[in-house]
């Protein structure tokens, strides 16, 4: 057999000479003239050492290597035409995989309830499973990896090389006992300075956090003396003590619902924190990610009721 090169064109004459057994149809279904289908004729005995066709009669027969060559060659091109036909769309109410979304913790009380429930109603047999942020850029290598699926977060400055979609922006505020020393609206930046604060770090403590940044940039400093690594603590630890908690309304909101806890404008405006969804390019034109996307869009702003964007950053 000749080493020349085959390719997918002369693959296609290949599997309809053999079966339709007539250059002048072949011609017909190709769209081609006869000489260009008894060029490529010869050319394939050149290149399988056979004469492939065969005259019986007033007819032409394949040969027995002929007809062995039909199924190898309708194998190349089923191949060729999975490569060539447009990704299949995605239809979530017979979807049967595990979705993985990394968020932190402080999300859980509204972000993740709401994707949850749209998830169950629109994509029953699916399964989605929220994992913890991981520090020192961690999230870029699951999302790199597959790991995660996406990845929800509020950074100040997130990843120029990752996909972004803004979700909602939430205003920081601070949260505080009902019976805690300072008044109700009496909490001023003399105040908020002399105040002994609780925050939560997530982050691995490499520089300061989104929160600490906002602070700084409203010229607000606060006196630290309670650290926790879990922002569903915080409500439950401000219970019992004289801390102030500062963080967004969404959440502050939530606890003081029903935990004898209170909500207080921050002395000095601050810049509101932007949440938003970040992907990695290998998954940015995937059907399946693209519903994934657009269910935790439509469930954020359904659930936070807040400034909603649908901008996307593309890739540089």
């Amino acid at each position: 057999m000749s080493r020349e090169i085959i390719d997918t064109h002369l693959i296609r004459i290949l599997h309809t000479l053999m079966e339709e057994g007539s250059v002048s149809r072949t011609a017909d279904l190709l769209g081609q003239t006869q000489p260009a289908i008894s060029v490529a004729l010869r050319r394939l005995r050149t290149i399988t050492g056979d004469p492939l066709l065969v005259r019986s009669g007033n007819r032409m027969v394949p040969t027995v290597r002929g007809l062995a060559l039909i199924g190898p060659a309708s194998q190349v091109l089923r191949g060729v035409d999975d490569i060539l036909r447009p990704a299949d769309g995605f239809d979530p109410r017979v979807a049967d995989q595990t979705f993985r979304i990394a968020s932190p913790d402080y999300l859980d009380v509204f972000f993740v309830p709401a994707i949850v429930d749209r998830l169950r109603r629109q994509a029953p047999n699916a399964r989605i499973e929220f994992t913890h942020l991981l520090a020192g850029g961690g999230y870029e290598r699951g999302l790199e990896s597959g790991f995660v699926d996406l990845v929800i977060g509020n950074w100040h400055t997130p990843p120029e090389h990752l996909h972004l979609q803004p979700l909602c922006d939430d205003e920081l505020v601070c949260l505080m006992r009902d019976t805690h020393p300072i008044a109700p609206g009496a909490l001023d930046t003399a105040a908020f300075a002399a105040a002994d604060h609780l925050t939560v770090t997530t982050h691995g403590g490499a520089g300061p956090g989104t929160i600490d940044m906002a602070l700084r940039s409203a010229g607000l400093r606060r006196n630290v003396v309670a650290t926790l690594p879990y922002f569903c603590a915080a409500p439950y630890v401000l219970v019992k003590s004289d801390l102030i908690f500062t963080t967004t309304r969404s959440f502050a909101r939530h606890y003081a619902e029903f935990l004898s806890l209170r909500v207080e404008p921050l002395p000095t405006a601050a810049p509101a924190l932007r949440y938003y969804q970040l992907w990695h390019d290998r998954t940015h034109r995937a059907p399946a990610s693209k519903w994934l996307r657009d269910l935790v869009a439509h469930a954020t702003t359904d659930q936070l009721g807040l400034s909603a964007h649908v901008r996307n950053r593309s890739t540089r």
